[in-house]
């Protein structure tokens, strides 16, 4: 067999007043073929499992360009077009091939593409033709439109919010390509769509009960090959937004169509009930002043999220901090390349004056200005995040008024305690830490934290789906209706 792979993935939040071009892809990952390292990232496990797949079997194994860059608003067109056909050339020159196995976000946009992977795959699908297996791994953060599922055989997402499981998946998508190459099973994909838009953390119950079902029903049903929940990402104005349920089963369409709708009715039936309880920026304090447990209190500053595409430069939270002389507390991060050039020209134990944060967009609170000192200096850090490497780019800690602070200049969000670690802060021994993520850091702080509280600080993202002045997206869903199945 000859399978050929690649990379082509972002996440885009349309209304982050922050572009992609070929440079932030560059910044987070651009390999071209054969240069992707051993350890994947969040969406090219497909790339990096497909090596050992392929070795085990003796296949051959086509490597196409790599790219993640990490989240923002739009990307330019020349930038995607650019990608997209640097890799759509490596597949013709492959040609011919048995199958395509790609991994993808699934909720990019770029300038005049609403539906880049489906642009993407279909252009896939016209140079292989309609007998050759196609198929990618899917962030359940992203759109499934129509276009995409006329153009691919089967997709298959994480499971887990946060997203432990990409590697996991991306084994299963092997799977059920490998069996289908073999002759063994030939998946089919059925799909439904809840008509809603949801904040669906796997952490916690309801949602955490929902996927322990799917993967029940895996197990124990042989006609299934693959459920993926698409919860769908709120800050992607488009006009298929929303909640999907995929079931990909062994040439039972029927089958599948039942089972995906039924899934669908019952996560439709949870609306309201997933998402976490958010607290403003005084209460997630007083709540944390009054925990006695011994360990750090974790605030989550969720909406400043550079996973969902903001800037990750918001004050809010740290303006009260401030105010009410919170001490002993670390804070991962603030994003503002300008002050750590100051701060890498100053050098470790300088002390200067500091001007850091609020400059991305409204909501986000104002500049700080501090004296500070530089304790700690890191070229290139990065941050673990399960089996992956996360770039956070030349940061700086300084400390100030009893607080210890990351700025970075890559903008990522806070995925594991090795962020604090990385920059000689010993996360353990706070008495509070602030993390700027909505939930991929609970895996990790939840193993050290005497409390989890999640903040809903300022409006750097759109977090409100009723609320949010979409100009595509469909307004016929759940929240902006409130039985849109009753309704037809």
């Amino acid at each position: 067999m000859r399978i050929f792979t690649a990379v082509l993935a972002t996440e885009t939040n349309t209304f982050s007043p922050i572009r992609i071009d070929k440079r932030a892809f560059e910044a987070s990952l651009y390999a071209p073929p054969g240069q992707h390292p051993k350890t994947p990232t969040l969406c090219s496990a497909p790339l990096t499992v497909g090596r050992e797949v392929c070795a085990e079997r003796g296949w051959e194994l086509v490597e196409g360009t790599a790219a993640w860059a990490d989240p923002a608003g739009l990307v330019s067109r020349p930038c995607y077009e650019s990608l997209r056909d640097e890799i759509l050339g490596q597949l013709k020159t492959a040609l011919p091939v048995d199958a395509i196995v790609l991994g993808l976000h699934g909720a990019m946009v770029a300038e005049g593409y609403d539906d880049p992977e489906g642009d993407f795959l279909t252009r896939v699908r016209d140079l292989v033709g309609p007998d050759v297996l196609v198929c990618a791994e899917l962030d359940p953060h992203s759109h499934l439109t129509a276009k995409r599922v006329a153009a691919a055989d089967f997709f298959v997402a994480f499971k887990e919010f946060p997203h432990t499981d990409f590697v996991d998946r991306a084994r299963d998508l092997w799977r059920i390509a490998v069996d289908a190459l073999s002759g063994k099973v030939q998946p089919v994909m059925s799909t439904f769509d809840c008509r809603m838009i949801d904040v669906f953390p796997t952490s916690q119950e309801p949602m955490r009960g929902f996927v322990n079902r799917l993967i029940e029903i895996e197990r124990d049903d042989p006609d299934v090959l693959s459920l993926s929940a698409i919860h769908g990402f709120m800050a992607g104005d488009v006009p298929e937004m929303g909640t999907k349920i995929i079931a990909v089963t062994d040439g039972k369409p029927e089958t599948g169509a039942a089972l995906a709708r039924e899934l669908g009715m019952d996560l439709f039936a949870l609306r309201g009930k997933v998402r976490m309880k958010e607290l403003t920026p005084d209460e997630a304090l007083d709540r944390a002043a009054a925990n006695t447990k011994p360990g750090p209190v974790v605030i989550a500053d969720i909406w400043d999220n550079p996973g969902g595409g903001t800037a990750g430069d918001a004050t809010v939270l740290l303006e009260r901090m401030l105010a009410r002389g919170e001490r002993d507390a670390a804070l991962a991060t603030i994003w503002d390349p300008v002050a750590v050039q100051i701060c890498m020209a100053a050098g470790t134990g300088a002390t200067i004056q500091l001007r850091f944060g609020g400059k991305s967009a409204p909501g986000t609170g104002q500049p700080v200005d501090r004296e500070v000192t530089v304790k700690k200096l890191v070229a290139d850090a990065q941050m673990r995040f399960g089996d992956s490497y996360v770039p956070i780019g030349d940061a700086a800690t300084i400390t100030f008024d009893g607080i210890e602070l990351v700025l970075n200049t890559v903008r990522a969000q806070c995925f594991d305690t090795s962020f604090f670690s990385e920059m000689g802060i010993d996360p353990a021994a706070k008495r509070l830490l602030v993390v700027k993520s909505t939930n991929h850091f609970f895996e990790s702080f939840n193993r050290i934290a005497a409390e989890i509280i999640y903040c809903s600080a300022g409006s750097p993202y759109p977090n409100n789906p009723a609320e949010t002045a979409y100009r595509k997206a469909p307004r016929n869903i759940w929240p902006m209706v409130e039985d849109p199945h009753g309704a037809n």
